[in-house]
């Protein structure tokens, strides 16, 4: 309701404003009808240019030369808005003459702001410059606005011209930035692909590093089980040998005693029995009677032959050498015996040394068997780990070369995949630089297109549309020559924009219109080869990581020496 309200309050003072100046022309105080132009003064200042009405209000004779002078070329007048106050201050010095001027120029070149001012169409009278200057000034000032539209025409063809040279080297540049963009998109996806394969490779080589750990970690550990089962099994066979060594000395004491034992009862069984010691203890005690007898005997026969001394000495003596001889006799046997009974001590004593001899001596032996055995296994021991080794060392050295061989050749792989990539950047730059150098072929051919001047007969138009043909044919060969040899999967689109500019003639018309079928031919090709490039791209990706896991076991830790 607000707003309908403001809206008929303005539709209101809008009339009533019309309505009072459509009375200022049939007013005849000068003040009152530019007191109320002064309603408008704002907006006259804001749309009046007052370049364009000076020409007309000098022909109508109500500013003079320096008038115009004034308002145009004043220093101190900077502003075309202060141009237009001064302006309209000149007019208002000039009365009644200078309004109906200034309507008639707004009549003329503001016919709009005439018509929101007066509230009547434009009927473009002219009564007042035929008055003052007559038909001719209003034919001569019509010429001169027609000289000055003509000027200003061709002013702004040049500036078009401009214009479009500018745009065209503008749209060159666009050309040359966005074929240095696509470049720089391929060698940031290039180092992008790098780099995901420098992390790729980094966690393939600690992967291998981990598990080349934990193998060797696993590998210590059975070396050291290994270890300690041949530390157990050799204490286990010298506990073994330190019991047949106590079982062979517990059988040598045992021979030893039975022997002793044997000895014994030999002994005991060649002692002479009792009865045996009785009889030679009786024939003893009978020769010592015996012995008593003759003693007596001799004494008793001593003293009954003291006569008989001779005799008797004779027998004396006869009977001492018998007793000296028995004496000797019995000390002989005496010693006899006792060296015999010394013999026999020795003989016993060298006995059981010769058997301990020949106890310790088979206890040595054993002992030298038992350790030759051992010594013998010991060096089967060493040979067998020798011989470990050794295999281990061939083996090692097998799988040294045979790592060696793989890591030669995937690093010949990777060189050559390398070497493919970049020649297929390489074609694909070269690709890029054709397109660019087809696209400035096309611009280069509608600048010329454009430069060519109008025919003026059908025989040159024809002509001159024969070789404009023949030209755009021969450079579309040239420039889709090498694209023709080009691999599928290695073209990208280019999204030019197209320049529409007006054809001169009917060859042009036909010319631009078979470039466009041209042109728009080969960005469908372009785009169905991108396409495809797009599709192999994707289905290359696609078994990337299956291919990484197929040379898990192939990697190395050499993966930073290829060059990037």
């Amino acid at each position: 309701m607000r707003c309908a309200r403001l809206a008929e309050l303005r539709q209101d003072s809008t009339a009533h404003q019309s309505f009072s100046l459509t009375n200022m022309l049939e007013e005849d105080n000068d003040e009152t009808c530019w007191n109320n132009l002064e309603d408008f003064r704002v907006k006259l200042i804001s749309v009046i240019d007052p370049s364009r009405i000076t020409p007309y209000l000098r022909q109508c004779k109500v500013i003079n030369h320096d008038d115009e002078e004034q308002v145009l070329n004043d220093p101190s007048l900077v502003m075309r808005k202060r141009k237009a106050g001064v302006l309209l201050d000149i007019l208002q010095r000039t009365g009644h003459k200078g309004f109906e001027a200034f309507l008639e120029s707004l009549e003329l070149y503001y016919p709009q702001l005439y018509k929101k001012i007066t509230g009547k169409e434009p009927s473009r009278v002219f009564s007042t410059i035929i008055d003052t200057a007559g038909e001719s000034g209003l034919s001569q000032l019509l010429m001169n606005e027609i000289a000055k539209l003509q000027s200003t025409v061709q002013e702004e063809r040049r500036k078009a011209q401009e214009l479009s040279v500018w745009l065209r080297t503008k749209e060159d540049t666009i050309r040359e930035m966005w074929v240095r963009d696509s470049l720089l998109r391929k060698h940031q996806e290039r180092a992008q692909k790098m780099k995901e394969e420098r992390d790729s490779l980094s966690k393939e080589l600690r992967k291998c590093k981990d598990e080349n750990y934990s193998l060797a970690m696993s590998y210590a550990k059975q070396s050291e089980e290994k270890s300690a089962a041949l530390m157990k099994n050799r204490d286990l066979m010298l506990e073994i040998d330190h019991l047949k060594h106590s079982l062979m000395k517990a059988e040598d004491d045992c021979k030893l005693e039975r022997k002793h034992t044997m000895k014994l009862k030999h002994a005991i069984e060649q002692r002479p029995s009792h009865e045996v010691m009785w009889e030679i203890q009786q024939e003893k005690e009978f020769l010592l009677a015996k012995n008593q007898e003759l003693e007596n005997t001799l004494q008793v026969a001593r003293e009954q032959n003291l006569e008989k001394s001779l005799s008797s000495e004779t027998l004396e003596k006869d009977c001492s050498q018998v007793l000296e001889e028995r004496r000797e006799l019995m000390n002989t046997i005496y010693s006899l015996r006792k060296e015999l009974r010394r013999a026999e001590v020795l003989q016993d004593r060298y006995v059981e040394e010769k058997e301990m001899l020949e106890l310790q001596c088979t206890s040595l032996r054993k002992d030298s068997q038992m350790y030759k055995r051992r010594i013998e296994a010991v060096l089967q021991q060493m040979e067998e780990v020798a011989a470990e080794r050794d295999q281990a060392l061939l083996t090692r050295e097998q799988f040294y070369t045979q790592y060696s061989k793989n890591l030669v050749e995937r690093d010949t792989h990777r060189k050559q995949i390398r070497e493919l990539g970049e020649r297929c950047d390489e074609m694909q730059l070269q690709l890029f630089q054709k397109e660019s150098q087809l696209l400035a072929t096309e611009a280069k051919l509608k600048r010329l297109q454009l430069e060519l001047p109008t025919p003026t007969s059908d025989l040159d138009d024809t002509s001159s549309r024969d070789s404009q043909e023949l030209t755009l044919h021969s450079h579309l060969d040239e420039d889709t020559q090498p694209t023709k040899n080009r691999p599928e999967g290695q073209t990208q689109q280019f999204s030019t924009p197209e320049i529409s500019l007006p054809p001169k003639s009917p060859s042009f018309k036909e010319c631009g219109s078979a470039n466009e079928e041209l042109a728009e031919k080969e960005r469908r090709r372009m785009r169905d080869c991108f396409e495809r490039y797009r599709r192999k791209r994707a289905m290359r990706r696609v078994p990337k990581d299956r291919h990484h896991e197929a040379d898990w076991e192939n990697s190395s830790d050499n993966t930073d020496t290829e060059g990037s």
